[in-house]
């Protein structure tokens, strides 16, 4: 397959490098000091699944010079959702489609509306990676996964073709039939864990050992499940059981990319995890005080340190 990757960031550069190593066709596109080391010294991965280097790397600034593709895989930060999305028009020229793995809940309706519902593919990434520095992904623990579907449910030739690439890879995948509700069940979690996280400055580990940062945290993953039921999203009953184990079983280092965010002074996805979960709440008519009190406790941030 010949495949964009735009924002070759901790999710597009990690699955990206993978996919490029196992022969697919790809480039990435990326920006600053990130472009410049992808060029000179080509993409190193650090993970206990396997470090990898690629060298050397196609890559650009500029997605109108690379040319139609067969995928686009999606993962720039959600403020850049819809300057990228524009952007990215000349690559599906050739009848391609583009796959979003971005956070959120919000990013096929968004894509759908700038390029054409037709053409996207809605995912979830499950993974900790970040850019350890130009050049560099750094990736913690061992959960990689994509999880990617039609909309509509159906089992199409281009998410035949995309997971046909990840085992390649050998990158854990699933091609789903209800890929709405698996980006919900990601959402619950991670506008909580994104949200929490941030908020009190700390990894997971020290979080969920303290009886009172556990039931914040849990509190804050209730109210997300509540919203997804009042808007008639199909999770499992027990869907806060199942993420408080999940959470369990985390690396007790993990953060969320926007507590990272926040460390280095960068801008935050807060409107679009804790300040979406807050909006969509306030319209539904749906309680939600704790995303509420992070989304403005945390709003100061959300431009970064300029």
């Amino acid at each position: 397959m010949r495949i964009a990757v735009l924002g070759a960031g901790g999710v597009g550069g990690y699955f990206g490098a993978r996919l490029s190593a196992a022969g697919e066709d790809v480039v990435f596109v990326a920006r600053g000091r990130h472009l410049a080391a992808l060029r000179e010294g080509g993409l190193r991965v650090e993970s206990e699944l396997g470090d990898l280097t690629l060298r050397p790397v196609a890559a650009t600034d500029d997605p109108g010079s690379i040319g139609p593709v067969d995928l686009v895989l999606f993962a720039v930060k959600l403020w850049d959702t819809e300057a990228a999305a524009r952007a990215a028009a000349p690559l599906l020229a050739g009848g391609g489609a583009i796959a979003t793995f971005q956070n959120g809940v919000e990013s096929v309706e968004t894509l759908g509306r700038i390029l054409g519902p037709g053409r996207v593919v809605g995912g979830v990434a499950h993974i900790a990676a970040t850019i350890g520095g130009p050049g560099l992904i750094r990736h913690t623990g061992t959960m990689a996964r994509l999880t990617f579907g039609e909309p509509d449910g159906r089992r199409s030739e281009r998410v035949e073709a995309l997971f046909a690439a990840c085992q390649r890879a050998g990158i854990d995948a699933v091609a789903s039939d209800r890929i709405a509700a698996a980006i919900w069940e990601k959402f619950v979690f991670l506008s909580a864990f994104s949200g929490v996280t941030a908020l009190l400055r700390r990894p997971i580990g020290p979080i969920r050992a303290d009886r009172r940062t556990r039931a914040l945290l849990l509190d804050a993953i209730a109210e997300t499940a509540a919203l997804a039921g009042a808007l008639g999203i199909d999770l499992p009953a027990d869907i806060v059981e199942r993420i408080e184990v999940f959470a369990d079983g985390l690396p007790a280092v993990m953060k969320a990319s926007m507590l990272h965010d926040l460390e280095r002074g960068g801008r935050l996805e807060l409107p679009w995890l804790s300040g979406a979960v807050a909006r969509l709440a306030e319209r539904n008519g749906v309680p939600a005080p704790i995303h509420r009190v992070i989304a403005a406790a945390l709003a100061l941030d959300q431009d970064g340190a300029g």
